[in-house]
């Protein structure tokens, strides 16, 4: 795309400051892109309006450009309001009704608490790996609605193992099925991660995805959904956690070292240096600016392992 080899993307969401964890994993993936002299993109994922925050979205922003960790196209305060997921539902309703008609997508009614039996990446995107709701007949279907009951709408995955090469963690071979059917569509009418997270990368030309390794068994879902709505997969490069000294990941939600902290305590070399030290990056956690660390970036040299924190 336009000359780039590689376009990669930041996508956090505004629903809390950045903490330690996000900003490895954003320095990760603005060297991945830096080093083959590609292009990045900003996007928020501000899907579900009561977890999104303007406030935060602007911090975000003011706090990678702080680091050093530019992009070239993408939202910015007060501009790019179509890199936020909240202005694409048209978008995501078109993918919803191109499954829809193939008959891939059926109502869900369970509970949130019977579909909470598998955990989900992002709020609200919960994945069940035998659900009743499948075979429900249009009469069953009738009643439930007729006593109130408001359903999500989840993808019929198939019985499919999706292979692919993870560039750090090597070949990965992931049954859909390990996952089961996962809801594209709350029953709020909030277009869910799976299905937006998709639409969003192969819309956008994005070629290389680099995250946090606890959503590496997402790669396997949104390769397929990708591929069913007709477009091309990322790359996709997934980097370990940083976790807290009880080997919890760090959460927005806990406050876990944010850059409120972190930025009155550290100066951006000074942070950048702790972070590409604790990654294997290098030797030392003295002070480095993010671009002196982009020439010679290799992924060969970031752990693979869960990162203790530290500092």
């Amino acid at each position: 795309m336009d000359g780039f080899l590689t376009v990669g993307r930041f996508a956090p969401s505004p629903s809390g400051r950045l903490h330690l964890g996000n900003i490895l994993t954003s320095l990760l993936a603005w060297l991945d892109v830096r080093h083959d002299g590609g292009r990045l993109i900003f996007r928020l994922e501000d899907l579900d309006p009561l977890r999104s925050y303007p406030d935060y979205a602007a911090l975000m922003a003011e706090d990678l450009l702080w680091l050093g960790l530019d992009w070239d196209d993408g939202w910015r305060p007060g501009e790019g309001a179509e890199y936020t997921q909240g202005a694409r539902t048209a978008l995501y309703q078109d993918a919803f009704d191109q499954l829809s008609g193939r008959g891939l997508v059926y109502p869900c009614y369970c509970s949130r608490a019977q579909r909470l039996a598998a955990s989900a990446p992002h709020p609200g995107d919960v994945s069940d790996t035998g659900c009743r709701c499948r075979g429900l007949t249009p009469a069953q279907r009738a009643a439930l609605e007729k006593a109130g009951k408001r359903p999500a709408w989840k993808i019929h995955v198939p019985d499919k193992t999706i292979p692919f090469t993870d560039g750090h963690y090597g070949r990965q071979d992931i049954p859909l099925s390990d996952e089961g059917d996962f809801i594209i569509r709350r029953s709020d009418g909030v277009f869910a991660y799976q299905l937006a997270v998709s639409v969003d990368d192969a819309a956008m030309g994005v070629t290389r995805v680099v995250r946090a390794r606890d959503l590496l068994s997402s790669a396997a879902r949104q390769i397929w959904l990708i591929g069913e709505l007709g477009g091309t997969p990322p790359d996709y490069c997934h980097a370990p956690l940083l976790t807290a000294p009880d080997g919890r990941k760090l959460s927005k939600r806990e406050g876990d070292l944010n850059m409120e902290f972190l930025r009155q305590r550290c100066t951006a070399e000074e942070l950048t240096g702790i972070l590409a030290h604790m990654a294997g990056l290098r030797p030392t956690d003295a002070p480095v600016p993010a671009a002196a660390l982009a020439a010679d970036f290799d992924w060969a040299r970031v752990k693979k392992e869960d990162i203790l924190i530290t500092i």
